[in-house]
């Protein structure tokens, strides 16, 4: 189940259905997905996400997906490493980097926008990206 009703525009609120559209037929201004917040609120858990498998996928119903991608694009999980001598030269106890250098299929911090997208142009029935 997904969560999301649409697409809005970011500068004038216009809204739109689930298309294939990146920006407002008015102003021009990017859309962004538009999610349903109060039933993710009341139907997600964050013992439901822990409970899934570690990667991009357990976060399935608050992606601008309509069902899991069948490809085996399973990108994601990459670990957070602990930066010490950064956070002490920042003032800071503890500092986090994230280190997608071993994310797959590109080892790169991409490999999770590129997946999402493929499978939502999949879904769309693009055969070309």
């Amino acid at each position: 189940m997904s969560y999301v009703k649409g697409l809005k525009c970011r500068e004038c609120g216009r809204e739109y259905p689930k298309e294939p559209l990146y920006v407002c037929e008015f102003c021009f201004g990017p859309l962004e997905v538009d999610y349903d917040y109060s039933a993710v609120r009341k139907n997600l858990s964050r013992k439901i996400i822990l409970s899934r498998d570690k990667n991009l996928w357990r976060y399935l119903q608050i992606l601008p997906l309509d069902a899991p991608p069948t490809d085996g694009l399973y990108s994601g999980f990459t670990p957070l490493i602990r930066a010490h001598r950064l956070g002490r030269e920042l003032g800071l106890r503890e500092v986090y980097v994230k280190d997608d250098s071993v994310n797959h299929p590109s080892l790169s911090f991409k490999d999770r926008v590129v997946a999402v997208a493929l499978s939502k142009a999949k879904e769309f029935g693009f055969d070309t990206v």
